[in-house]
């Protein structure tokens, strides 16, 4: 069967169910490439008859939405203990540095942390649980959640669509070609965010020293 005919196949409401779970068990905390499902998933929808991207991403938001506000549940009631753990599970990860960045962020830019954060990869995981971990008010928290998950969600897959949509008329098979690039363009992005919230901020590393030298 050509790959045309077997993404055709595939049933609307799988897709459906497994953009919205992966996106909102990611949004928990656990490191799922929900980019590149919703990309997939934004793609497949200009070869898919019977698949709607506006649907796509409805239940996108929806997953994000609730994922998050789960998620700052999780961080609220014990945070700092699941920190603890996935730091000492996934140390490349969730590294103590990974998390002192987060939490800077975070207290820095409030509300715009969490909005913002949806747009980037490894903040995406930590928005929920790092949000309620800090006790931010949770009324904000979710209006920058619903907000910054519409924006994303809404906005990857409109923005797929259509320029997907016009490069088919002239590139044959472009869904194949953009679904590789997808795979590889998430895995970067989270790759170098990973490593610039695992580099040990300057003030943070001059604190030591400063309270030794007062001493």
């Amino acid at each position: 069967m050509h790959i045309d005919q077997w993404l055709e196949a595939i049933p609307p409401l799988s897709v459906y169910l497994i953009v919205g779970a992966v996106i909102m068990i990611e949004s928990l905390g656990i490191p799922l490439p929900g980019e590149v499902v919703l990309v997939s998933a934004a793609l497949l929808t200009l070869s898919h008859p019977d698949l709607s991207p506006l649907w796509v991403g409805v239940v996108a938001s929806a997953g994000a939405i609730i994922g998050d506000s789960i998620g700052y549940l999780i961080g609220k009631t014990g945070g700092q203990r699941l920190f603890a753990w996935a730091g000492r599970k996934f140390p490349k990860h969730f590294g103590p540095t990974h998390i002192a960045n987060a939490e800077r962020i975070f207290n820095k830019r409030g509300m715009w942390a969490v909005f913002f954060g949806r747009f980037i990869a490894f903040l995406r995981i930590l928005a929920g649980p790092l949000a309620g971990s800090l006790r931010m008010h949770y009324p904000k928290f979710l209006i920058a959640n619903a907000l910054g998950g519409i924006a994303w969600a809404g906005g990857t897959t409109a923005l797929i669509y259509y320029v997907g949509e016009a490069a088919e008329k002239w590139l044959g098979g472009f869904s194949k070609y953009g679904l590789v690039a997808a795979v590889i363009i998430g895995a970067v992005v989270f790759v170098v965010m990973k490593k610039r919230l695992g580099r040990e901020h300057k003030a943070d590393a001059e604190t030591p020293k400063q309270e030794e030298t007062a001493a």
